[in-house]
């Protein structure tokens, strides 16, 4: 990597520090299948993995919590989220929870995605209402998904406009500690979450 291009990601991250700049991020996982038919058949389970979003707790190895709720945050047990539930998700380790909300869900024969976007707690009240809880930017998107591809089935999850919730009433008090989390802990773990995500819905990896 030439000099300017190294002086160029240091300025890169130090506006994303500053809450000035965004970053895009891309997990992806595949497998093959024996025949079209099988993974026909597979994709059925793919989607199940896939919005069954409270299943995803039970992943191997360290992981997330993952709680799906309705619009007034109330814990869900459903199999398959509707545009305007949100997600309740707890981190590894001692850091305060965030709430996502879905924004969109596309269903077709071989293709399923939904798309969430950072979001205030459905259950505050007056001014907390309005602080998004999350630490990344309410601009924020992440879309997870499956398709199939004749013998193939390939799982996604794809990070959009990723810019840390530091700045402005938005981010409320937890400023500094959301640059903690998105520079410190979920740098290194947000890897191992969504190619993890990616293993479990095309079958790499399945929950005992």
């Amino acid at each position: 990597m030439g000099v300017k291009k190294v002086i160029q990601k240091i300025w890169k991250e130090k506006k994303v520090l500053e809450g000035e700049a965004t970053k895009n991020k891309f997990y992806s996982a595949q497998k093959d299948f024996e025949t079209e038919e099988i993974a026909r058949e597979e994709f059925k389970r793919s989607k199940a993995k896939l919005f069954n979003v409270n299943r995803w707790s039970d992943m191997p190895g360290i992981t997330s919590s993952f709680q799906l709720c309705n619009e007034l945050g109330e814990k869900k047990q459903a199999t398959q989220p509707l545009v305007g539930d949100y997600l309740y998700i707890e981190l590894p380790g001692p850091t305060p929870p965030n709430w996502v909300k879905v924004i969109d869900i596309k269903v077709e024969d071989d293709f399923a995605e939904f798309t969430v976007s950072p979001s205030a707690n459905p259950r505050a009240k007056g001014e907390e209402s309005e602080e998004i809880k999350h630490f990344f930017i309410d601009e924020a998107t992440s879309t997870f998904r499956v398709h199939r591809e004749g013998r193939t089935i390939f799982g996604y999850e794809i990070g959009k406009n990723e810019g840390i919730n530091n700045e402005g009433k938005e981010a409320g008090d937890r400023g500094l500690i959301n640059t903690v989390i998105a520079e410190g802990g979920w740098a290194a773990f947000q890897k191992i979450q969504w190619e993890k995500f990616a293993d479990y819905v095309v079958h790499n990896i399945e929950i005992e």
